[in-house]
């Protein structure tokens, strides 16, 4: 799987076999960022909360989703905007409190192919879309939202080399999940997300089991 740059390869390592032990066993090894993952505030702060922190109510939330497909096959770089969320909102009503935000992007079709999912320039950079620093802020500060979700390896956009959005949406104890898929079976509003994690003590974040209950 496409994994960030600086994060540990997935490992398998068999420890029993049938024909030896008579049982079969693994052990495995991975980043706490790894595949669709959960980022706690403990991974821009080190006084931050850990991933054990949070309770098993904070973890079932309600879901909308906002589909910005078409902005981003134009534009890799694209950022959500406050003018994107009041649009949506003319369609379908306010944000309620409380709710998990899902940026659709599109990017969940590249997720087989690591040179597309990153999509780096000849610098190096990073292209790929997600959430804009003014639109996470109105979304923090006038909607109070749970959390934001996005089917890219970052709710940042690729270019954002300051987490913006990771880093305001963390700060405040709310939850940021990353390669998310099947975004395109989420209905605009509706949706519930249960979402399952490993309790690692002190830990940064967590590979995530996300489930969508939609209606």
């Amino acid at each position: 799987m496409p994994l960030w740059p600086s994060d540990p390869p997935v490992e398998f390592t068999p420890i029993a076999e049938w024909t030896q032990a008579g049982y079969y066993l693994r052990r495995f090894a991975m980043g706490e960022h790894s595949g669709t993952h959960i980022n706690a505030p403990k991974s821009f702060d080190p006084q931050g909360a850990s991933i054990d922190s949070y309770s098993a109510e904070s973890l079932v939330v309600p879901a909308i989703a906002i589909n910005v497909c078409e902005a981003a096959a134009r534009n890799p770089d694209y950022a959500l905007t406050v003018a994107d969320i009041l649009a949506w909102e003319a369609q379908y009503g306010l944000i309620p409190a409380e709710t998990m935000v899902l940026l659709y992007t599109g990017w969940q079709a590249k997720w087989s192919d690591a040179i597309a999912f990153f999509n780096r320039d000849a610098a190096g950079q990073a292209h790929f879309p997600g959430f804009g620093a003014e639109a996470t802020q109105f979304l923090l500060e006038q909607r109070q939202i749970a959390g934001v979700g996005i089917d890219t390896h970052g709710v940042d956009p690729g270019y954002d080399l300051s987490f913006a959005t990771n880093t305001q949406v963390l700060a405040r104890s709310r939850l940021v999940l990353e390669n998310l898929t099947h975004l395109d079976q989420i209905p605009p509003t509706g949706a519930t997300l249960i979402i399952g994690i490993l309790r690692l003590q002190d830990g940064s974040g967590s590979p995530a089991a996300v489930i969508a209950l939609v209606p």
